[in-house]
């Protein structure tokens, strides 16, 4: 897996390519003209106290902070595609990963579809930032260890390394979750500090069990349905006991991780039950 890093994705976006990009998916002509008005001739200054910079004019790129975006960033980024059915490309907004399956030791089509990567970007106006882009490698294999050759980018070789935070989920080489759950165990328990500072306040029980689910029941149950069921035992009670230590601090009962993780993927099958479009019902 090839965890892709750009330099200011949204800053980059060329309105004259995007619209061209718009009318091949089928966007009426004037929406279009609308959306390309929208990001050219962009007055922007910047103001620190009382002072404020010259007024400098900006026609490419997407306003930082508006809603639209990363709906344009994916439109414009709507043709990087895979081109063989043992790669694919995982996008959210700017987040992109390459995922290759190498079978027999062959990398051929993994390089390739990163090189390919590589020369869409440079047509697209996106710069790759290397030194924050990493390579995951998951080999469960027992055999004897293989040896994979390294993914270069613009002359300068891809740092390869055993976990990735993805989304708030440390996905190691292994695919074990111990790496994770000791973060979120970690995290929470930082957080419990403040949790007894509000104790002492004296204040009521509902209010102290309100702040454990906002600041530290969301750390711990954050992406729960992904990771929680093929966590160990062990991994498991070093984040109940961090529930516990809560329990005590707001002396009230609180959700057990396991009935919240089952709660949690009843209901993402029913949302995918009643999806039609979802991979699983075609």
């Amino acid at each position: 897996m090839l965890f892709v890093d750009y330099s200011s994705a949204f800053n980059t976006i060329i309105p004259s390519l995007l619209t061209t990009k718009l009318e091949d998916l089928g966007l009426h002509t004037s929406l279009c003209d609308w959306i390309s008005n929208f990001l050219t001739d962009r007055p922007q200054s910047v103001q620190v106290g009382n002072c404020v910079s010259s007024t400098l004019t900006l026609s490419t790129g997407a306003p930082q902070g508006c809603v639209l975006s990363p709906l344009l960033y994916s439109l414009y980024t709507y043709d990087c595609t895979a081109t063989s059915s043992s790669t694919i490309i995982v996008k959210f907004a700017d987040d992109t990963v390459v995922m290759g399956l190498i079978s027999d030791n062959n990398e051929k089509t993994y390089l390739e579809k990163i090189k390919h990567l590589e020369n869409w970007c440079q047509e697209n106006n996106l710069l790759l930032n290397v030194s924050k882009t990493k390579e995951l490698i998951v080999d469960c294999s027992k055999k004897q260890e293989r040896h994979y050759q390294p993914v270069g980018i613009s002359g300068t070789t891809v740092e390869r390394v055993d976990s990735f935070r993805y989304f708030g989920v440390h996905i190691s080489q292994d695919l074990s979750w111990s790496h994770h759950t000791n973060s979120l165990a970690k995290k929470a328990c930082q957080r419990l500090y403040h949790l007894r500072d509000l104790r002492d306040f004296r204040l009521p029980s509902k209010v102290l069990q309100n702040f454990y689910t906002c600041t530290i029941e969301s750390i711990l149950t954050g992406n729960i349905i992904v990771w929680f069921g093929n966590s160990t035992k062990q991994d498991r009670q070093a984040l109940q006991r961090v529930v516990r230590l809560a329990e005590r601090i707001t002396h009230t009962e609180l959700p057990d991780l396991q009935n919240i993780y089952y709660k949690r993927c009843q209901t993402k099958a029913r949302m995918i039950v009643k999806d039609p479009t979802h991979p699983s019902q075609q």
